[in-house]
């Protein structure tokens, strides 16, 4: 679910924080990328004409394979080094979320059977979206491909959004990418939507930077972690009454929720029983993640026979097609590694040794002088 709003809201408030790009804007940039809300997104929409989902002659679903194999080497070919970040054990207290959306399933599962009896095309795909989920199944199918591709992933303990946001605190990746707008929450720098099907579906990145939204909102890191527990996320209930603009006005009034709770009336608002907002908010300031130091991120050749065998022999993809984007992914994952043009660049502090009207700039540990 992510946080209820806090699109509008950063939208509203701070319009300066998000910034739309293109695909090709990112070359060179690494990528820390949700690989759950991938999968999840591949299983929707990658699918056949008829809307059913892709899958092998004896009926395994392949639409995630497809959508990773593909979708990564348009990445890789636009310069970007991609990589993924698997979910761990859900804490606790999304257990709730978790049943929730369990029954969502449940229910779409038997409104899809009652179009099918129905022959109602429209519903059987609108409800069929509706069952997706991903399995661990999926997850070690990736997995097993990303390895054979050269592409790197990090298996998180908990959350995978919150280790997205520690890689890119940690400035081992760019960003993170992910739908889920709890990756600001979790103190992502900077978040991506969109990267993984931008181009499939014509539409640009939006690049969200957090310094920005709290400069925006004028709220610290605490605050604005108070406010999307207010706005509603994935570890408790939200308060009934409370949409987006009264979330802001409350934090910007109180600057806190013990304080908001003290004074909000219960009668108009009614404050959920023994509502874990303390807890939900630990898990957003101290979640538990892998020290980002000790991740090694590298992306290496492709297994040009071990992706044939995989996806051709074993789950029926076209041998052509699989070899030509192997042969792209190759060529274009050792561009990538040559890195962007400014992360060759640094300059140097000023050094009364040199002349006050020239720059000095390193390329490659040599120092050039420029004139002004």
């Amino acid at each position: 679910m992510g946080i209820k709003g806090l699109t509008k809201v950063i939208g509203d408030r701070c319009p300066n924080a998000i910034k739309s790009n293109e695909f090709k804007n990112y070359f060179g940039r690494k990528v820390a990328i949700d690989a759950s809300m991938s999968i999840y997104q591949f299983l929707i929409a990658v699918r056949q004409q008829d809307g059913q989902q892709l899958t092998t002659e004896s009926g395994e679903t392949t639409s995630h394979l497809m959508g990773i194999f593909y979708r990564t080497i348009r990445m890789v070919e636009n310069g970007i080094k991609p990589c993924y970040v698997f979910d761990g054990k859900p804490p606790t207290l999304k257990s709730g979320e978790l049943a929730k959306r369990l029954e969502r399933r449940k229910e779409a599962n038997k409104n899809l059977e009652d179009a099918q009896e129905l022959g109602d095309a429209v519903d059987i795909d609108k409800f069929s979206r509706r069952t997706v989920k991903v399995t661990p199944e999926h997850n070690a199918e990736c997995k097993k491909l990303l390895g054979l591709m050269g592409i790197p992933y990090v298996e998180a303990p908990c959350e995978a959004e919150a280790q997205c946001a520690a890689l890119a605190r940690d400035k081992k990746v760019y960003a993170a990418a992910s739908e889920d707008m709890d990756t600001l929450t979790f103190s992502a720098p900077i978040l991506l939507r969109h990267l993984t099907f931008s181009e499939a579906r014509k539409m640009p990145i939006d690049e969200i930077h957090l310094n920005k939204v709290l400069e925006g909102l004028n709220f610290t890191m605490e605050q604005f972690v108070d406010m999307c527990i207010l706005l509603g996320c994935d570890y408790c209930d939200s308060i009934k009454g409370i949409g987006p603009q009264r979330a802001v006005e409350l934090i910007e009034k109180h600057k806190s929720l013990e304080e908001i709770i003290k004074t909000l009336d219960n009668k108009k608002y009614p404050i959920p029983d023994d509502w874990p907002y303390n807890e939900a908010r630990q898990l957003f300031l101290n979640p538990e993640v892998l020290d980002p130091k000790d991740i090694e991120i590298k992306w290496t050749d492709p297994d040009i026979d071990g992706i044939v065998e995989y996806l051709v022999h074993e789950k029926g993809f076209s041998e052509d097609r699989v070899r030509k984007g192997v042969d792209k992914l190759a060529k274009n994952l050792r561009t990538a590694t040559q890195g962007r043009l400014d992360s060759f660049f640094s300059t140097v502090p000023s050094n009364p040794k040199v002349p006050s009207k020239r720059k000095v700039i390193i390329i490659k540990k040599k120092i050039i002088f420029f004139s002004c």
